[in-house]
């Protein structure tokens, strides 16, 4: 099998691990939306806000570095036994500060709930002792088990979702007979916390699980190794945080500055955009592993530049999909016509996690190069971004302001790590082609969702407009890819 095909077949299936998912957390958005109002909405985005920091801090960039030296050291065990015993022992260290300080630590984060924080911080301790699991999957091409133990976490989250905040409330009402601590329980608790429950319970699940891995992993612990580790993840650190900065702060600078109900219904559309998440992660599953893997071949900067092109050509199919059909996808997925003021941030969210996709297939260079201090340079700028634009500009266009802030980070970002990028590790990357194809994709984008929103005859013929487009550009490279199968 060619190294390209193996990178497709391997995205596929690491693809059902991303998108399944975070298709699950999607349809989930209608449930909560529907049991709960836009400002305690907020408090579960605010919940996952943290918890989106809290995973950057405790994985410190441990999983680029695995994946960096498992590959071109020769004592591949003692790299997976060092990072594993270094993130294990860092988290035992955070678990017992924030236990021992969880009322203080509680009430800096704003926190109603103390138990909101102790679920919290169970949570993402369990998430991080797996990621070294995790990531040993993936770099040993075991894609399928990576996928399985992925889907049966979301499975488990999403039923207790259900069973919380629908079967539970309806056994109450139809009289049906349930343990009475359940009862108690959901009546005397706000329904937020069955979420964050929820949460906790699949990732033990997970946890235990992935046990078996954990006694694979010899105990070799080496400080050198660790030492190069760190000062390679220290920028990847930086530079997590900071995007988690890019991603989040929004969220709870809206909170702060124009109210939670506004907030609420942000955070539920800024969802919808997750439709180009999902291609992105199921993308970066299975192209950094192949990245790193290939990147002594000879024609790895020419593989590299195909790959750019037609992650490019899907993601603004996507766009221009997801715009053309904007209003089914929230009759469905939105549970009160609430939240339905905030659709207008969804074309450019798209956009923005397009261009943060292209982003992240650009960061190769300085990945393979071990300058990931630069990756930490272009996080750091666009969190800066983000906060001045957000703190400037929500006072006077409310939640709009955090969605092109959005834009605005990642298409600096993009367009510093590509000019950077050109010295350092050059790619023929097509550019008049990607541009093309991203021009094409926002004026159609445009023209569907200002004039033709909701006519679907309309929003058809310009999905095949870009499909046309597509085929004249790349129809020589398709009956290649035809003739080879």
């Amino acid at each position: 099998m060619s190294a390209l095909k193996r990178f497709f077949k391997d995205t596929i299936i690491y693809g059902i691990a991303a998108v399944l998912p975070r298709a699950i957390n999607i349809l989930l958005v209608k449930l909560h939306t529907s049991k709960l109002t836009a400002e305690k909405y907020a408090v579960n985005t605010d919940y996952y806000v943290y918890a989106a920091y809290f995973n950057a801090l405790l994985t410190y960039g441990m999983e680029t570095a695995f994946f960096r030296f498992f590959s071109k050291e020769k004592e591949k065990g003692k790299v997976v036994s060092t990072s594993f015993l270094s993130l294990a022992t860092t988290t035992f260290l955070f678990l017992v500060g924030m236990l021992i300080f969880s009322e203080n630590i509680s009430n800096f984060f704003g926190f109603k709930n103390p138990l909101f924080f102790k679920l919290l911080i169970w949570t993402t301790v369990l998430d991080t002792m797996v990621v070294i699991p995790y990531a040993y999957l993936r770099v040993t091409n075991r894609p399928i088990r990576f996928t399985l133990y992925k889907v049966l976490n979301i499975l488990i989250f999403a039923f207790f979702n259900v069973f919380f905040l629908w079967f539970v409330p309806y056994a109450i009402q139809q009289n049906i007979s349930l343990p009475e601590s359940i009862v108690l329980s959901y009546q005397n608790n706000p329904k937020v916390i069955f979420i964050f429950i929820a949460g906790t319970i699949a990732s033990a699940s997970t946890f235990i699980l992935l046990l078996p891995t954990f006694f694979k992993f010899k105990i070799q612990f080496d400080f050198d190794l660790l030492k190069k580790m760190l000062r390679y993840s220290t920028p990847i650190l930086i530079a997590g945080l900071a995007y988690v900065t890019n991603e989040n702060l929004d969220k709870l600078l809206l909170g702060d500055m124009v109210g939670e109900q506004q907030m609420g219904v942000y955070a539920a559309c800024y969802k919808l955009g997750v439709f180009m998440t999902l291609f992105i992660m199921a993308f970066r599953l299975g192209a950094e592993p192949f990245f790193f893997n290939h990147s002594e071949e000879k024609n790895a900067t020419t593989t590299y530049a195909t790959i750019l092109n037609w992650f490019v050509i899907a993601g603004a199919f996507f766009m221009i999909f997801i715009v053309a059909f904007l209003d089914v996808f929230a009759s469905i997925l939105l549970g009160s016509d609430e939240y339905f003021e905030a659709l207008i941030i969804v074309p450019i969210i798209l956009l923005a996690n397009l261009l943060l996709g292209i982003y992240h297939n650009l960061a190769i260079w300085y990945k393979l190069t071990d300058k990931t201090r630069f990756g930490m340079y272009f996080s750091i700028i666009g969190a800066l971004i983000t906060i001045v634009f957000n703190v400037v500009m929500i006072p006077k266009i409310g939640f709009m302001a955090s969605a092109w802030a959005t834009l605005l980070a990642y298409g600096i970002m993009m367009l510093l790590s590509y000019f950077i990028g050109k010295k350092y590790y050059p790619v023929p990357y097509n550019i008049s082609k990607t541009l093309s194809y991203l021009i094409s994709a926002i004026v159609i984008s445009f023209i569907s969702f200002y004039y033709f929103r909701e006519n679907y005859l309309v929003s058809v013929g310009l999905i095949l407009i870009f499909g046309v487009i597509i085929y004249f550009n790349e129809k020589h490279e398709l009956k290649a890819i035809l003739k080879r199968k």
